[in-house]
């Protein structure tokens, strides 16, 4: 009969989940799964109770949530002027690479296990990315369609770009309401980030506005970045467990749900 250690299943994302019973059951088939209902887990990077079962390959989130964490960090640091660094093209090739591709993958792969939230949040962060990129490349000729002697029409248009993704981040907010302090104030804080750029650029490219929408960029980096370690580090690899404080009113978990196996006893 197969079986799964109980390390194992901490290193697929299966830690974290005081609530869930994670005992795994051995099917006729030798196939082994977790027949339970997991709590909202930002370290799945699902907002509400769900079904995860055993996976064949590694938790996508991490990955997602890295690639978008290091690209918007460069480029807020850019927005807050660090350095006296004003000019954001050095962040094309994360955006292009970590922040886009590798980022729409984890999307993907979000997919195959079953999340539609990470599914959709990732898929669209890693197109925003390289949308995001494309603006800067003069093969597409994006920003130079604009006339030169009006630039405040090139303003204009990168502040649509960015409302509308402060509106998408905004849906996405709310759909963490239910989950924890970690989840949810990724969600806000990148939500902040596209008001204020958005704001800044309407006004001319106003620098309080930019370096306002950059500082709140920051902030959703380090969440991001926080809610991947939590992901990372469990007892199978590491001393340190984090904390991603769920809401007191999120669902919790339901333990051995479905049918079991033929012949297997309740416990």
């Amino acid at each position: 009969m197969a079986t799964v250690p109980k390390n194992d299943l901490e290193a697929n994302g299966s830690n974290n989940r005081d609530s869930a019973d994670t005992r795994t059951y051995d099917t006729h088939d030798n196939r082994t799964y977790q027949s339970t209902i997991l709590p909202a887990s930002a370290t799945d990077f699902d907002p509400e109770p769900h079904r995860r079962l055993f996976r064949q390959f590694a938790n996508p989130a991490p990955l997602g949530l890295c690639g978008f964490a290091l690209t918007t960090f460069v480029l807020s640091l850019v927005n807050v002027h660090a350095r006296s660094v004003t000019i954001p093209n050095i962040v094309i090739g994360l955006a292009l690479a970590y922040g886009g591709l590798a980022q729409f993958c984890a999307g993907m792969w979000e997919f195959a296990s079953g999340n539609t939230f990470g599914a959709l949040a990732f898929s669209s962060y890693g197109a925003f990315w390289l949308s995001f990129a494309c603006i800067f490349i003069p093969f597409f000729n994006i920003a130079g369609a604009y006339p030169t002697n009006n630039s405040q029409e090139l303003f204009n248009a990168l502040g649509h770009y960015l409302i509308c993704w402060f509106i998408f981040t905004s849906f996405l907010c709310v759909g963490t309401l239910r989950s924890s302090i970690a989840f949810f104030g990724l969600f806000f804080t990148l939500a902040m980030a596209f008001m204020m750029l958005a704001i800044g650029y309407y006004k001319g490219e106003n620098v309080n506005f930019i370096k306002a929408g950059g500082w709140f960029g920051l902030l959703a980096a380090l969440f991001a970045w926080y809610n991947a370690v939590a992901a990372l580090w469990n007892p199978g690899n590491s001393f340190i467990r984090l904390p991603v404080g769920q809401f007191p009113w999120a669902e919790r978990g339901t333990s051995h749900v479905g049918r079991r196996p033929r012949g297997e006893k309740n416990h």
